[in-house]
């Protein structure tokens, strides 16, 4: 075993180590279910393991970090971004998996949503011998894209070019050894360079560590795209994500008080005498028999007893429906400041009350968000055509452009605006303009295929040409 692979399988950026705990945490808030249930409720000082027990069964979690990644996302990607020029084929099957490309730069985004960074691979698959069209096309040798999360990149470097200079990947396998042998896990590292790529396992158990792939690709690059969020990581700051996790573990304890509390309120607590308590524990069974025994477990859902000074009298009480109102009213106005915390919300409850100003800054932080964000993916994307153009140059880089104009705004407001645009006097260029908005927003009532949305754009542009020849 080589030492320096050894120290490979040990190597953890700094990054890595401060956020890895916190990653964790991201990954199974998004994940929900029982398991994330188990790990985010609190148990209180004065429950018992019995009450918590069914505090636990009853509990159920409302999934916002989940929401609010993918919400980020479809927003984003509501339009279809353009790829001039692209290769049909590679658009369809970007991973060489089934995925399409936006299905894997969907992946990529959820995975900036949740983590704060993420990475791209573009890899072509292992072969040997010479390569003609025939076999690439029968074989599919090609590049393909893949998304990783940061838990699966445990170090990194960018050299003094500011491009990257190595990175590390994470993958424990299971290696199947057919149907009469049992299986083996492995812990597989995969490191890329900018002239090769190799392939390290480990196997669990015996600790042996293999180079079991080595590959020259030559391209002068890191055939990987590494992003962090430029206001996050990008600054030293940690991700908002760790804050969307806290309230939502925040929601999902309340909400589990507003069920037990509504449980309570229809098998109430019993309440006796402590007179009656005090006989029942002094009090013998029949003559030469065992005494009788009575037990008091002091809890929130256990029996209480009460001196007769007190009451006197034995009784059921519950809590009242105005403390389970609370709790849903405090979670109420967690969920408004959970999607605020990330600029995804139009910040009053009632948007009638709104003025005109306030809607307008509350859609324009809407807009902008999103615009960032599909700056970073649009770039993320062009980086990757590029690297597939540098294994193959018969595959040509498209023109990448994503959608920045977001529908946030009311439909039949902007409808509005626009009759009135069109009603102001101007050349070509700005009828043009008019026209193209028009088509954007027909778009948000009905979508529209690609190539009957380039006719419409055709058309609009040759009727702009024939009234400005009109007019000279």
């Amino acid at each position: 075993m080589d030492e320096n692979f050894e120290h490979l399988f040990h190597r953890r950026h700094r990054l890595h180590q401060a956020n890895r705990e916190v990653w964790e945490r991201s990954r199974a808030a998004y994940s929900g279910g029982s398991d994330y249930i188990r790990t985010a409720l609190i148990r209180h000082v004065s429950e018992i393991e019995l009450e918590f027990a069914e505090r636990l069964h009853r509990a159920y979690y409302f999934n916002y970090p989940r929401k609010l990644a993918r919400l980020i996302t479809q927003f984003v990607l509501s339009v279809e971004p353009q790829r001039d020029g692209a290769e049909p084929e590679l658009v369809e099957d970007f991973s060489r998996s089934g995925l399409r490309a936006n299905e894997v730069m969907r992946q990529f985004s959820t995975l900036l949503n949740v983590y704060g960074g993420a990475a791209l691979t573009v890899e072509m698959p292992f072969f040997e011998g010479e390569v003609d069209c025939e076999r690439r096309r029968r074989e599919r040798i090609r590049p393909a894209v893949k998304a990783y999360s940061p838990l699966e990149i445990p170090d990194w470097s960018f050299g003094t070019d500011g491009e990257l200079d190595w990175i590390l990947f994470e993958e424990p396998d299971i290696v199947d050894h057919g149907p009469f042998a049992p299986s083996t896990t492995v812990l597989r590292r995969r490191l890329l360079t900018r002239t090769e790529s190799m392939v390290f396992e480990r196997e669990q158990g015996t600790g042996v560590i293999r180079l079991v792939g080595r590959s020259a690709h030559n391209l002068g690059t890191v055939p990987a795209v590494y992003l962090v969020e430029p206001d996050g990581f990008g600054l030293k700051s940690r991700h908002y994500f760790e804050d969307v996790v806290r309230i939502s573990d925040a929601i999902l304890n309340n909400e589990s008080e507003a069920q037990m509390n509504v449980v309570k309120q229809m098998f109430g607590l019993l309440v006796i005498s402590d007179s009656f308590a005090r006989g029942a524990r002094t009090s013998t069974a029949a003559p030469g028999g065992e005494p009788e025994k009575f037990s008091h477990v002091l809890a929130r859902s256990a029996a209480l007893w009460e001196s007769p000074e007190e009451r006197g009298i034995s009784r059921y009480i519950s809590p009242s429906g105005a403390d389970t109102a609370s709790i849903r009213a405090e979670n109420d106005a967690l969920k408004r400041e959970l999607f605020d915390v990330v600029g995804m919300a139009l910040v009053t409850p009632s948007r009638d009350a709104q003025t005109a100003e306030s809607k307008a800054w509350d859609y324009h932080q809407v807009k902008q968000f999103l615009s960032c964000r599909a700056d970073m993916l649009e770039q993320a994307e062009l980086k990757c055509w590029q690297l597939m153009a540098r294994y193959d140059a018969a595959i040509p880089v498209p023109e990448i452009a994503y959608n920045r104009e977001f529908a946030v705004a009311d439909l039949k407001s902007s409808i509005e605006s626009l009759v009135e645009l069109k009603r102001f006097s101007g050349g070509a260029a700005y009828r043009r303009e008019v026209a193209r908005t028009a088509l954007f927003l027909l778009e948000k009532v009905r979508k529209i295929d690609p190539v009957r949305r380039k006719a419409v754009l055709k058309e609009i542009e040759s009727w702009q040409l024939r009234n400005s020849e009109e007019e000279r």
